[in-house]
């Protein structure tokens, strides 16, 4: 195990909306957070995000040596390669420091843990070779061997980065899955699935529109959320499911069609998608041990007007982008495991009881490389 010391990190984040890579540059130790440096996000050209999307209808009956697979997860892990290499131009030459560790959590295309299987893709071997530095990946599979959700995992790096905040606090990511952290003020800390998010609604607006998403919100704006398929919805044992609970992209994929969601028209489907997404956010907040003094919104869910008006609907507290804490909402997911990637080199616990469900405070992770 190293001696404690703060690391120079970029953490890499490929997100189950598939639209690309986040790299993010930070120094920390695993337990605080020294310096922010220069982040970027490295979109995923169609034909990848077309060949990831059917890695996700496939993955359950997926081989590991499948040709397509190997070619995808080269490309995929080119693209990480190629994020690593602009942050590390770009931090060498704002900040004249370089790079030593890196943060590979690949792409997930599986997520069932109550079976014992998580699947996140990208080939570490690889992207240590393309670029030369230490990698730490594999976050995953410890937690779900034990038992846990193996999700959500940046609740120990939201504590790092809030800090200052005044608590307590709820962290929201909007990504193609919500995921909430409650930090209390005397160190409570809880964080869960809280239900689908952007993936059905980007998946919504592909069918409905041919965009890759609902571009401003402006789809779900011209409609109406129908209270029938919300009320199906709503009764999901999910929502009504303890914590800890996470979820795979395409959970609620039957729910939505058995709910009649697929018979609606774009503009209301989608209206109707964002509306359930805030209706999951407000069912989580029951879980939470009191209520939070606000909600810092992260992920690409931020930037919808629509959700962030429906989230403020259902809500009793103020909701709030995380930039007005200071923090890079497109850069958060990816600084989350920069700070991961240096507690897997101490051996530091990834996960806790409240997090995921383990058993216990569970260290986690591989290390290809050594550091100097």
């Amino acid at each position: 195990m190293l001696a404690i010391r703060t690391l120079r990190t970029i953490g890499l984040m490929s997100g189950t909306s598939l639209d690309g890579v986040d790299a993010a540059w930070v120094e920390t130790d695993g337990e605080s957070v020294s310096r922010l440096g220069p982040a970027l996000t490295v979109p995923y050209e169609p034909k990848l995000r077309r060949d990831l999307r059917l890695l996700l209808d496939a993955a359950p009956d997926l081989h590991p040596q499948d040709e397509f697979l190997a070619d995808v997860v080269q490309r995929l892990t080119q693209r990480h390669a190629e994020a690593v290499i602009r942050v590390r131009d770009e931090t060498r030459r704002t900040l004249g420091e370089d790079t030593e560790l890196l943060g590979f959590h690949g792409q997930t295309i599986l997520h069932r843990p109550d079976e014992g299987r998580t699947w996140q893709v990208g080939d570490a071997n690889l992207l240590a070779r393309m670029t030369g530095l230490t990698v730490a990946h594999d976050f995953r599979s410890a937690d779900v061997r034990a038992g846990g959700q193996g999700a959500p995992l940046a609740p120990i790096a939201h504590v790092a980065l809030a800090s200052n905040l005044p608590k307590p606090l709820a962290v929201l990511n909007l990504g193609g899955v919500g995921n909430v952290t409650f930090i209390g003020p005397d160190g409570t800390l809880l964080a869960f699935d809280t239900g689908p998010a952007n993936g059905p609604l980007d998946d919504w607006a592909r069918k409905s529109t041919g965009r890759d998403y609902d571009k401003d919100g402006n789809l779900a704006a011209a409609g109406t959320a129908d209270g029938a398929v919300l009320a199906r919805l709503m009764q999901h044992p999910y929502l009504a499911a303890p914590p800890p609970k996470s979820l795979d992209r395409l959970d609620f994929c039957r729910a939505l069609k058995e709910a009649g969601a697929d018979q609606l028209s774009p503009p209301d489907g989608a209206a109707t998608l964002v509306a359930f997404a805030a209706i999951c956010v407000a069912s989580a907040a029951r879980h939470f041990p009191e209520p939070p003094m606000q909600w810092l919104v992260t992920g690409g869910g931020r930037r919808n007007p629509a959700m962030m008006k429906a989230l403020s609907a259902v809500l009793s507290e103020p909701v709030r982008p995380v930039e007005v804490a200071g923090w890079n909402g497109d850069a958060l997911e990816a600084q989350c495991f920069a700070v991961l990637a240096a507690r897997v080199t101490r051996g530091l616990p990834l996960s806790y009881p409240t997090t995921t469900g383990v058993p216990w405070p569970l260290a986690g992770g591989q290390v290809l490389g050594a550091l100097l």
